[in-house]
């Protein structure tokens, strides 16, 4: 590998840091039938912990095993579209035989679904071809519940679905399904708490007490900063050991950040050299200035209103009081009904979260382009 810091999907177990616990946990609970809820704030990674568990020898050899990613669906219909052809595609190189009993059993839109030159098929369905998607979802279950090799199924932004429209009663649907599903087995990822608490922890709600819930903490620093001088090692260069030390305090051991930050340091250091603390602000002025148009496009897109409490709460770094009225008047707002308002909308885009009643720019990156260029 060019570079071990890898910023885009899970590449393996040797460049997974730690969470040693974690998949240990995760992998005991489900492959024993429990259905699960995996909880925490974006970018700590979550979707590749689910990987990294999938990928175990002993998960890998007894079961299928699909990671669905609802983030960008806004219906039932985007749903049963990304589920469909996610368990599509992680069959098709399983052969002909377990991919066609999937196919077999997509009755309502079996005449929808191509096939390539080499006789494969082509999932490419159109979300007009779903003129009934709980038909759908219903044959999608009924195949999860009669496949050959027992299932573990992970829903990625599950709280999602809290977002469809009110009619169509998704999740008392699914939760009637996955009580039915014997042979498979589910695993609920979500990184916005207040949603996902509320879906699993509300007497009111249909999966109230269904599942087995569990947070996830930034990796110790101790162990990321071992993962860190090991890959710079391998590759022939050395990382001093206050470089990781200021990235994690930085960054607040945020995964997705570390590994960002790490990656730049690690090309600019050349073979045989050392990763020295004053090569750090270079590195992340390298990200800021990559990203700077991005950020400007994002920033230009919020109202005036959202554009003020923004910045206030990037100035704060995190906020507790929202609404009192020392904030409003500290940052010149306009009201406190205003910043109410305007929070909803933030949170809303992801420009901010919220995590234990505090309040903070999501992109830790965003919140150091606009330190150092507003």
């Amino acid at each position: 590998m060019v570079n071990p810091f890898v910023t885009k999907g899970y590449a393996g177990s040797a460049y997974f840091c730690d969470r040693e616990k974690e998949t240990k946990d995760l992998v005991q609970l489900l492959t024993n039938g429990n259905n699960m809820a995996l909880i925490s704030p974006r970018r700590l990674g979550k979707t590749d912990l689910i990987h990294h568990c999938f990928a175990q020898p002993n998960v890998a050899k007894k079961y299928y095993t699909f990671i669905i990613d609802i983030y960008a669906t806004n219906s039932l219909a985007d749903f049963v579209d990304v589920l469909g052809q996610t368990i599509f595609e992680k069959l098709k190189p399983l052969g002909r035989k377990v991919w066609e009993r999937f196919y077999n059993s997509l009755h309502s839109i079996q005449q929808q679904i191509s096939f390539d030159i080499n006789g494969n098929p082509v999932w490419g369905i159109g979300l007009g071809a779903y003129s009934n998607p709980t038909t759908t979802l219903d044959e999608i279950f009924n195949y999860l519940s009669t496949a050959d090799k027992p299932c573990l199924v992970a829903i990625d932004e599950f709280q999602r679905i809290t977002d469809y429209p009110k009619g169509q009663n998704v999740e008392a649907a699914l939760r009637t399904h996955i009580q039915r599903c014997s042979n498979a087995t589910f695993l609920f990822s979500g990184s916005k708490r207040h949603l996902m608490s509320e879906m699993f922890m509300s007497p009111s709600r249909p999966f109230y007490q269904s599942v087995i819930t569990m947070g996830l903490n930034p990796i110790s620093e101790e162990k990321y900063a071992a993962f860190a001088e090991h890959l710079f090692a391998e590759g022939g260069k050395s990382l001093a050991p206050d470089v990781t030390h200021e990235v994690y305090s930085q960054f607040d051991g945020i995964t997705s950040c570390l590994q960002r930050v790490m990656n730049v340091l690690y090309l600019m250091t050349g073979r045989g050299e050392e990763c020295r603390i004053n090569m750090l602000n270079d590195a992340i002025d390298y990200i800021l200035d990559l990203s700077s148009e991005h950020y400007e496009m994002l920033y230009s897109q919020l109202s005036e209103k959202q554009r003020g409490v923004f910045l206030a709460i990037a100035t704060e770094r995190r906020v507790k009081s929202i609404a009192s009225g020392q904030f409003v008047r500290r940052y010149r707002l306009q009201s406190v009904s205003s910043v109410i308002s305007a929070v909803k909308g933030l949170l809303e885009k992801d420009f901010i979260t919220q995590t234990d009643n505090e309040y903070y720019v999501y992109d830790r990156f965003f919140q150091l382009w606009i330190e150092r260029t507003l």
